[in-house]
């Protein structure tokens, strides 16, 4: 089963500078650049997530990239998201996840997260939240604004967002059950139980 596999998303809420397609194969012609994620990927071409970006400044050559697959399970995401910064793409392999800047495609974050198991926009707080097993990270227009601490020992879901504050469930394994946390977007810092209510 490769990346392209199951459907693929693709969420360009945020405004953004670049086209992008999701090939169903590498082209057998190879277009001049081609840049491979990570670079120190063994066999990343195996199952890999093959995007050709078109970068709309007009003197910017358009290139390949392939992200190496991170997971062959449903539940781990792939397809592609602009991002608060418009001349970057988010690009999610089997729930592994490249922040690209497509002005200097050499130039790119991979999330440590293996696997992200969501990623949501946030347009008006301008951040792209990548959610893992444990815990929340935001990314902002430059870069990673915050990471929350540890909010669940194995699967974090997201209830919804009033009021400048993000409210979920994470399962806590010494009671076998889901407890509710409450995190302020502007920082990621979590919020009193007395707050969350």
């Amino acid at each position: 089963m490769t990346a392209a596999a199951h459907k693929p998303i693709v969420d360009l809420s945020f405004p953004h500078r670049w086209k992008a397609e999701i090939l169903a194969a590498r082209p057998l012609i190879l277009p001049p650049r081609h840049f491979v994620y990570p670079q120190t990927a063994e066999e990343a071409e195996r199952g890999a997530l093959e995007v050709l970006i078109r970068p709309d400044a007009s003197d910017a050559q358009p290139f390949l990239a392939t992200c190496a697959l991170g997971f062959c399970d449903p539940a781990a995401p792939t397809g592609l998201w602009s991002t608060p910064k418009p001349e970057e793409i988010c690009a999610v392999a089997g729930g592994y996840a490249y922040l690209i800047d497509t002005t200097s495609p050499e130039l790119f974050t991979m999330i440590p997260y293996r696997p992200i198991l969501e990623i949501r926009p946030l347009i008006h707080d301008g951040l792209l939240l990548f959610v893992g097993h444990h815990s929340i990270l935001a990314w902002g227009r430059s870069g990673k604004a915050w990471e929350s601490a540890k909010l669940s020992d194995e699967g974090v879901t997201i209830a919804g967002m009033d009021g400048g504050v993000l409210r979920g469930t994470g399962w806590e394994m010494k009671t076998d059950r889901e407890k509710p946390f409450a995190i302020d977007l502007r920082n990621g810092k979590r919020l009193s139980a007395a707050r969350s209510e």
